[in-house]
């Protein structure tokens, strides 16, 4: 059986992170989104993965094998929705295949459940459930017993709980539902109207199970936070760890699981709480503090008295001296000037709003700080307020206070 993993899409809603690099390809622990999906799919010979946005982004970074598996790159030329992401392979699969969307995060557990119950029932296809607290933002699935009796996309009475994990196995059946689909209110063809033509067929064709192990939509900036914390705190899957290479100097604190890579040195009084990610060749010190779920990209330098809290901060970023940076998300190839504080909880204490394409949402968090695209550059002792987002490449200036979104030329 082979798989499929549409990873074709822009990821507007979490721009400026994606407004150079696909969605799949923001890090998380260290690793891209999509790398940590392709371990997932360990057990399967090949992958087809369904490219669009920024392409080269995929095809540089992974090349066309992942530790043995063989990648196949296909390219959906318009964004017409998920379906016809779908449509795109038909092609080249012969039989059952495994299809899931490139924004998930999830465990080989989960992949090899649906497989089994997939395997055991024989259906047209095999939906992989999640119970969510707001199933109107999912594609709801009506339940009976194991046949899914109902599909519906985002809608404003949901019959039950119970969400579509994007997740899916398929027969070739699939292909022929897909031609009857036509376009959507968002004027793209849904997977989820191509199933729901198949239920209609025969109330046997579709089969829905409800997942066990990993599984996490990030769709919103904050959700790549909750994912750091989670998979840092997961032994099984992070196996934290100093290289060999890694120069720890004397005077360093170390406490919990924390993961140094090859060839970074870490200077005389720095104290690091884990679990706690380190890539390859970076410079922490001296005198740094770094906090629990930190995951600091390659080649990242991290000067005199900075402290570091709950962040992902990319590769070959900048800290200067005595910065602060709390819940955070900073892109690659940033400077921070020195003295650059990022503010990360408001004075009311309340629930932190952030620019999601054109409107603000609330977070959910109480803390959360900034989110910077690849690029951005800061003077001395700027100040960024909490949930604010800074577009690649843009500067802000020596002693700006930062209240609003700073956008850059064509966003």
């Amino acid at each position: 059986m082979d798989a499929v993993i549409l990873a074709a899409g822009e990821g507007k809603r979490l721009k400026p992170l994606t407004s150079t690099r696909p969605k799949p390809m923001l890090t998380i622990a260290g690793k891209p989104i999509l790398e940590w999906n392709l371990e997932a799919l360990k057990n399967f010979n090949k992958i087809i993965i369904i490219v669009g946005y920024k392409k080269e982004k995929i095809r540089e970074y992974f090349g066309d094998e992942f530790k043995g598996i063989e990648l196949t790159y296909i390219e959906q030329k318009e964004q017409l929705g998920t379906a016809h992401a779908v449509s795109v392979v038909s092609e080249l699969i012969k039989g059952d295949f495994l299809a899931m969307n490139g924004d998930l995060l999830i465990s080989d557990k989960l992949v090899n459940n649906l497989l089994k119950n997939h395997e055991d029932h024989n259906p047209s296809a095999s939906l992989s459930l999640i119970k969510v607290d707001d199933p109107s933002q999912f594609g709801v699935v009506e339940l009976k017993k194991d046949k899914v009796m109902s599909i519906e996309e985002k809608p404003r009475y949901p019959k039950s709980n119970l969400a579509n994990a994007g997740i899916y196995v398929f027969s070739r059946e699939i292909f022929d539902a897909i031609k009857l689909v036509e376009k959507s209110t968002r004027a793209e063809y849904e997977i989820t109207d191509a199933i729901d033509i198949l239920i209609n067929r025969d109330k046997n064709m579709v089969h829905g199970f409800k997942c066990e192990g990993l599984w996490m939509d990030i769709g919103r900036p904050w959700d790549l936070l909750d994912a750091n914390e989670i998979l840092l705190g997961d032994r099984n899957l992070m196996k934290l760890k100093i290289h060999e290479t890694a120069e720890v100097e004397p005077y360093t604190v170390i406490k919990g699981d924390v993961s140094v890579g090859k060839g970074t040195v870490i200077k005389s009084g720095t104290y690091i709480e884990g679990p706690c990610f380190i890539g390859d060749d970076c410079k922490i010190g001296p005198n740094c503090y770094l906090r629990a779920s930190t995951a600091l990209g390659n080649n990242v330098h991290i000067g005199n008295a900075v402290e570091i809290k709950n962040s992902i901060i990319m590769s070959r970023t900048n800290v200067g001296h005595l910065s602060y940076i709390g819940d955070s998300i900073i892109g690659e190839d940033c400077n921070f000037g020195a003295g650059t504080k990022v503010a990360n909880l408001r004075f009311d204490k309340g629930d932190i709003r952030v620019r999601v394409k054109d409107k603000f949402e609330k977070s959910g968090r109480r803390k959360f700080g900034t989110i910077f695209g690849d690029g951005v550059n800061t003077g001395i002792n700027a100040s960024i307020m909490p949930g604010i987002s800074i577009y690649p490449n843009a500067c802000v200036e020596a002693g700006t206070v930062v209240r609003n979104t700073i956008f850059s030329e064509g966003d």
